[in-house]
């Protein structure tokens, strides 16, 4: 779940990098340095999926990945794949942990 988790925050980051270089010619600079803001938090949030409350932020994330929409808005829809693909992540992973868990179990169990 955490692996899934980070891959998919990384790659919101480094697209959201690609998407402030388009927006660099029409966007404020206020958003400009917000969408560098995000790109980095998007980093941070990879790094603290490794803490309890790592996913809770990582979701927020999602919240202003979408945000970054009114600044270029091609991201809401963007925005919207990323959350899914976080979703998928964060149900896939429990999954995935859960069978691990299991052969762990039954591995201990055989002498």
């Amino acid at each position: 779940m955490k692996v899934l988790g980070a891959a998919v925050l990384i790659a919101e980051s480094l697209t959201l990098g690609f998407a402030i270089l388009l927006a660099m010619k029409d966007a404020s600079q206020t958003a400009i340095i917000y969408g560098c803001v995000v790109a980095v938090l998007l980093f941070v949030a990879a790094g603290l999926l490794r803490l309890p409350g790592g996913f809770i932020f990582g979701s927020l994330m999602q919240i202003a990945m979408i945000a970054f929409g009114f600044v270029e808005p091609s991201f809401f829809i963007i925005g919207v794949v990323f959350i899914a693909l976080w979703v998928a992540a964060i149900i896939v992973g429990r999954k995935g942990e859960a069978a691990r868990a299991a052969l762990l179990a039954a591995a201990e169990k055989k002498p």
